[in-house]
């Protein structure tokens, strides 16, 4: 079991990862603040007197900008694989009243920041749909259906993951190499490390220098949180449980 490149998008725009906005009829790009509602709409959080406003103003007749969102992921730790860019393009509309209030709400969830409340005089929020997701990793471009991004759900694990693999890293690295030697049948000479956690399991990297090899341990499900993974990854770090 691996994540889905929906779900790869989903977890790459939630909202953790800078981004940049590229706007049409604009050279940009700009440097935005960005969320996600649970719907996957994206949400840009754009101060009243700046470039970024200027450009997101819609033509005369119009009521909204054709806007790409660009979001590039952010190895945890070092050695670790990319998850890629997402490319996230829809029609970018300001919200007011009732609207803008409630989006508040679904961007403070992801990324909590004081200067919403400062939403109406010093920064404004604009959303859009997605029309159009495209995934981009090691050269290739993958189209992502819009319903297949909408109906997936970003990792819960990835805005802790960095702090997940300094900890293994850190406070249990003689057991995990054991555990993984064991698991994967490795010799001694090998020292095997964890390199990246998502929900679905363990991307593991191992082999001598220049020629390191990778693969995957699954979990028996995907968890929902970081207690849940605690408990499965108990018997890595404690050589009594492991046996």
């Amino acid at each position: 079991m691996r994540p889905s490149p929906a779900e790869i998008v989903r977890t790459l725009i939630a909202g953790r990862l800078p981004a940049l906005v590229h706007l049409a009829r604009d050279p940009g790009p700009h440097q935005v603040r960005h969320a996600t509602d649970p719907d996957g709409r994206v949400l840009l959080l754009v101060p009243v007197f700046s470039d970024l406003a200027v450009a997101l103003a819609p033509p005369a007749g119009d009521s909204d900008v054709a806007t790409v969102l660009d979001v590039l992921d952010l190895p945890p730790a070092a050695g670790a694989p990319s998850l890629g860019r997402a490319w996230i393009s829809g029609w970018a509309e300001r919200l007011d009243g009732d609207q803008a209030r409630g989006a508040a709400l679904d961007f403070a969830a992801t990324h909590p920041t004081g200067d919403l409340l400062d939403l109406g005089t010093r920064f404004h929020l604009h959303r859009f749909e997605v029309a159009e997701a495209r995934w981009e990793r090691a050269g290739g471009v993958r189209r992502i259906d819009p319903d297949a991004y909408a109906g997936a759900e970003p990792d819960p694990l990835h805005p802790v993951e960095s702090d997940l693999l300094a900890d293994l890293t850190d406070h249990h690295a003689d057991q995990v190499t054991g555990y993984l030697r064991r698991r994967l049948a490795l010799p001694g000479a090998e020292s095997p490390r964890v390199v990246r956690i998502d929900r679905y399991g363990l991307l593991i990297a191992y082999g001598r220098p220049g020629a390191t090899r990778r693969t995957r341990l699954a979990f028996e499900r995907p968890v929902a949180d970081v207690a849940e993974l605690s408990r499965l990854l108990h018997p890595m770090v404690c050589p009594r449980a492991a046996a």
